[in-house]
């Protein structure tokens, strides 16, 4: 049997650290004094850094991110809220960003010209004639139905001026859809529609490269048509208008880890310089296959259809408000198809590109006593069938905005065209305050687009017509908002889980930057 090894040799072998730290033989007594003092400066920068991390850990303890929920259903104005803090605190990032929306920026101007093709043309009246009046709002409703209907003179002309934005819309949600692409402003293989010509209204497909599906964008097909096909009609831009045809509401939509800006950036856009002998550069402008020419040479026609008396006393028929949508852009026809048209702050702003999933930023946001705290901001879904992904979020969140679009009592929604936006607003928020994981979390009600309100009111249309309880009181602005001001209010003084809670309301229009931006500032 082997000897064991005697205590003072076994640790000689088996702990060679500690050999290492054992004074050198024939160690002077001015070395040992240097090594000790050595020894003592290293103890004291490694204490002092254990104590800054101890710091650190009890102040994260003490002062810990803020996490803030955007609620509210789809096309409320939770993007656009969360583009606000964006151009607050990462101002530099979103200015970077900006030239990106240029592609979306054109999609909502071609889908609106589209829309008001489709809704004044011969075969969208004889499409009215034969279905039944459903009598919903900002849509083909029984007032719509006259017998005088204002005929489009020149109808034919412009649609044959403006048929180019088909292809053009095609190409938008291809380069949309395909963001990694090396060329992304040249065009792709055209689409093979009739891939997905079949689907039901529930049905959600993706489009790729060559037409096959892809995990990026989707597109809701038609009942009876193929999606963009002559006989679809498309969505007005707020999403919220019922068609006189059978086709169900088309938008485009990227997922969250979509990277579609990168391909659209300044970096990819902008070539310098043309040559040798001159300083000028190489833009989009210069590239013949950019969507800007096909566009540019639109202009007119755009500008003509928009501004036609006929077409807008048609439109008042069908109480079609095509400028209530979010990504009107309209009124900017002549600047947004310049050649060298670049994005401003609020073109961004305005811009609609829905997204699926839960959107999620950083921010580092100084408190009243300049301190940087890290705030992480969520935008989820506000599509019914995206709700469920709410929950998970509620555990540990500081903050709720709840955005409520209060334009809305007139319209549905886009996914049940039986329900009513503004009741579905009213569920939606007695669900959130009620709800007992969010007990201790401050809530910030946004009642927003009160811009769209004040439009609306002084249009003529009535709250009473659409919310009989409002009963015989002024159709105006004031009372109007005073009035979904405590209707809101009450809800939450009823049925909150905590009515000690912090909780401020605001009316809000949230493109408008100067006003969020103080709302924002002055902590919601």
């Amino acid at each position: 049997m082997a000897r064991p090894l005697e205590p003072n040799r076994r640790r000689s072998f088996s702990d060679p650290l500690a050999a290492a730290l054992m004074p050198p033989p024939n160690e002077s007594a001015a070395d040992r004094e240097r090594r000790l003092e050595a020894e003592s400066e290293a103890k004291r920068v490694s204490d002092g850094i254990d104590e800054m991390l101890r710091a650190e850990k009890k102040e994260k303890r003490t002062k810990p991110e803020i996490k803030v929920l955007i609620l509210g259903q789809s096309e409320s104005g939770k993007s656009t809220t969360l583009k606000q803090f964006q151009l607050m605190h990462a101002t530099a990032a979103f200015h970077a960003d900006r030239i990106a929306w240029r592609a979306v920026i054109y999609l909502n101007l071609v889908r609106s010209v589209r829309r008001i093709l489709d809704a004044v043309s011969p075969e969208s009246d004889e499409a009215e004639d034969q279905e039944t009046v459903s009598g919903r709002a900002i849509s083909f409703t029984s007032q719509s139905s006259v017998i005088s209907a204002t005929r489009i003179l020149k109808y034919p002309q412009y649609r044959h001026a403006l048929e180019p934005l088909r292809e053009l819309e095609e190409r938008l949600i291809r380069m949309l859809s395909s963001p990694n692409e090396d060329e992304p402003t040249r065009t792709a293989p055209r689409p093979d529609w009739s891939y997905y010509a079949n689907g039901n209204s529930d049905t959600q497909v993706t489009v790729g490269k060559n037409g096959r599906p892809a995990p990026f964008i989707t597109i809701p097909p038609s009942r009876t048509s193929s999606p963009l096909s002559p006989s679809t009609s498309l969505p007005s831009p707020g999403g919220s208008s019922n068609s006189s045809s059978k086709s169900k509401n088309v938008e485009v939509s990227v997922h969250h880890t979509s990277n579609w800006k990168k391909a659209f950036s300044l970096g990819n856009r902008i070539k310098s310089p043309k040559s040798a002998h001159t300083n000028e550069i190489e833009g989009w402008w210069d590239d013949p296959s950019d969507p800007v020419h096909v566009l540019n040479s639109c202009a007119q026609p755009m500008l003509a259809l928009w501004k036609d008396p006929s077409v807008k006393q048609r439109l008042r028929e069908k109480r079609i408000r095509v400028e209530e949508g979010s990504g009107f852009f309209l009124d900017e026809i002549s600047r947004i198809t310049a050649l060298r048209y670049f994005p401003s702050d609020q073109d961004v702003l305005k811009a609609r590109l829905k997204t699926t999933g839960v959107v999620e930023h950083s921010f580092s946001i100084a408190d009243s006593q300049r301190r940087l705290i890290p705030w992480k901001i969520y935008d989820v879904g506000g599509a019914r069938n995206q709700r469920h992904a709410w929950a998970p979020y509620f555990e540990d969140v500081n903050a709720i905005i709840f955005l409520a679009p209060i334009s809305a009592f007139d319209q549905v929604l886009v996914e049940d065209p039986e329900v009513n936006r503004l009741e579905d607003s009213v569920l939606l928020w007695k669900s959130v305050v009620s709800n007992k994981l969010l007990a201790h979390v401050s809530i910030i009600l946004f009642l927003n687009k009160v811009d769209l309100l004040q439009a609306k009111l002084k249009s003529g249309v009535r709250l009473s017509h659409h919310m009989p309880r409002y009963g015989d009181r002024p159709n105006d602005y004031e009372n109007v908002s005073s009035y979904f001001y405590n209707k809101f209010g009450s809800i939450h003084q009823t049925f909150s889980s905590n009515k000690e809670r912090e909780f401020k309301i605001h009316l809000t229009s949230v493109t408008d930057t100067r006003r969020t931006a103080t709302i924002i500032q002055n902590g919601s």
